[in-house]
């Protein structure tokens, strides 16, 4: 017979001096996120690492980098895009902002700056210099949403799937990871394309993370 291993819970009822530590390491690599300035030399209005977390967290928002707004208000997702967010999920913004329930890791934490079309890339530095690290400190976490081609590309992998394509294709990652496209203003043309998103995939997720969050 198979002996179950007693987890991490077991540990921590046990031993609390090590559930001290974990929170201690975890508040530590935080501060030493939120003063990095590896890119601050690309970056037009410097350094301001905008990100939410905390070990308890059960949702995951996996985004692509801080625009303007955001960068002056320090508060992630406090913008148009937040907004529709937040009704794509169904949460209210006191439940957004609870960092005990969802964490934002965005795939680069400063605002990355304007180009012609639309804000720059996310820094290539971030992810390789931070984003594993914070990632291991979401023992909870349950589900995973991932917006935008750059989060996806990190992610999914290369697939080589469009945006469109991976997205139409969220129940073959249900429950765990759930793909969505940005939810900027600049794609109101691609929702108006895509009907069954707002159809089939909301409902969905709502529901999901409901139960998620309820527990």
């Amino acid at each position: 017979m198979r002996l179950r291993s007693p987890g991490p819970n077991w540990i921590r009822r046990e031993y609390p001096l090590w559930g001290w530590l974990a929170m201690t390491s975890y508040s530590t690599l935080l501060t030493e996120v939120r003063a990095c300035k590896i890119c601050e030399a690309y970056l037009p209005l410097g350094a301001r690492p905008v990100l939410q977390l905390h070990p308890k967290a059960r949702v995951l928002i996996a985004g692509q980098a801080p625009g303007k707004k955001v960068h002056d208000s320090g508060v992630p997702f406090d913008d148009a895009s937040g907004n529709r967010l937040r009704e794509w999920m169904g949460v209210t913004r006191e439940v957004f902002y609870d960092p005990q329930k969802i964490a934002i890791l965005p795939m680069g934490f400063c605002f990355p700056g304007t180009g012609k079309s639309g804000d720059l890339p996310p820094r290539p530095e971030c992810a390789p210099a931070w984003r594993k690290q914070l990632l291991g400190e979401l023992r909870h976490l349950e589900v995973t949403l991932v917006i935008g081609r750059y989060a996806q590309a990190y992610h999914f992998g290369e697939t080589g799937a469009t945006v469109t394509d991976l997205v139409k294709s969220w129940r073959s990652y249900w429950p765990q990871i759930i793909p969505l496209p940005h939810p900027s203003p600049r794609n109101n043309l691609w929702l108006r394309r895509n009907p069954w998103f707002e159809a089939e995939l909301l409902p969905s997720l709502r529901e999901r993370l409901s139960e998620v969050l309820a527990r």
